[in-house]
């Protein structure tokens, strides 16, 4: 695990969600501290930055109206028109706080379905930076992290899913999502396991750089 070739990449990680006061945090907020969700994250995002990995922001957003939707959503994204969420320009599609990306991130535009990949550039800018391991997390667990999960792995990515940086709409969801079906499309890690690898890579790769100096 490259730190240089590694991206990670945080999925929704919108006030809607993760929030006081959000309009769909009331649904994710027991997840969310059973598994100590956003701290996790923080955490990973300021070690991995400061390791080198590429930081990805991926929000999604709509305008007033949903326009970019049928006129008939239906499934989880008629969730998100009725709960009126995401809505460009309001508290709850900004990015929290304590995520907000720094000088060097990457916010990538144009999120409007469940894969990251789908209706974004997010594949050219990966490949274009020689990335070829991407650690993921945010929400939901088993829609949109999956969803993007499953789209990095057929498009030959190394995918590594950060289990305790996620959040589903229920403890069940969350078990079975990252139990049964992660490990199918990726490499499930808690996000110490993640640092873990993280560090020793770039321990190895300095212990070679100074031999080589020498």
């Amino acid at each position: 695990m490259d730190p240089k070739r590694t991206a990670v990449v945080l999925i929704e990680y919108q006030n809607d969600f993760t929030s006081k006061g959000g309009t769909l945090h009331d649904a994710v907020k027991g997840v969310m501290e059973k598994n100590n969700m956003l701290q996790n994250t923080v955490e990973t995002v300021k070690k991995a930055r400061a390791a080198g990995c590429t930081i990805v922001h991926a929000p999604i957003t709509f305008v007033e109206g949903y326009g970019e939707l049928s006129s008939e959503p239906y499934g989880i994204l008629k969730g998100v028109v009725d709960s009126k969420s995401f809505r460009k320009g309001s508290w709850g599609a900004e990015i929290v706080d304590d995520l907000k990306p720094q000088p060097g991130d990457i916010v990538v535009e144009g999120k409007r379905g469940l894969c990251g990949f789908a209706s974004t550039n997010l594949d050219f800018i990966l490949r274009s930076r020689g990335i070829d391991t991407i650690a993921l997390g945010g929400f939901l667990t088993n829609c949109c992290v999956e969803s993007t999960m499953r789209t990095g792995y057929e498009k030959g990515y190394k995918v590594i899913t950060l289990k305790d940086c996620t959040a589903a709409l229920s403890e069940d969801e969350q078990k079975l999502a990252t139990e049964k079906n992660y490990p199918m499309f990726s490499r499930p890690m808690n996000h110490d396991e993640f640092l873990t690898e993280l560090a020793g890579q770039k321990s190895g790769a300095e212990t070679v750089g100074r031999g080589y100096s020498a």
